[in-house]
């Protein structure tokens, strides 16, 4: 199972986006460039080990909630990388991340939530 893998690569994420942000504040934006394209190589990482963990649910055979419970996780997932990638760019460009943000934080405890109580698959 790639459970270890997907957890480390989302936190891995969230470090490298807390990087990207300071590197810009200091003005480094050559810095802030190059780690925000290690960012987003981390994204194909959350993308394969959450696809695994997606197929495995697949083979147990799901049914009825817990199919919709995966498929709203995988979206809010999904949801998740797009509202990192909106503040590191919306950043870049000097513009207000206000909305990313709050898109960010909804989107992160729907998938802790679903991922931490409900989809436990692997975790042990």
């Amino acid at each position: 199972m790639n459970t270890h893998l997907h957890i480390t690569s989302w936190v891995l994420a969230l470090i490298l986006l807390i990087v990207v942000l300071v590197l810009h504040k200091q003005g480094k934006a050559k810095g802030a460039k190059i780690t925000h394209m290690i960012m987003r190589l981390d994204y194909l990482l959350i993308l394969y080990s959450g696809g695994d963990l997606f197929g495995a649910y697949a083979k147990m055979g799901m049914s009825g909630s817990l199919l919709g419970e995966v498929i709203a996780k995988t979206i809010a997932g999904i949801w998740v990388i797009a509202a990192i990638e909106m503040i590191a760019v919306k950043t870049a460009k000097g513009k207000s991340t206000k909305g990313a943000w709050i898109q960010l934080v909804i989107a992160f405890i729907i998938t802790l939530i679903l991922g931490f109580t409900r989809l436990t698959f692997g975790l042990a």
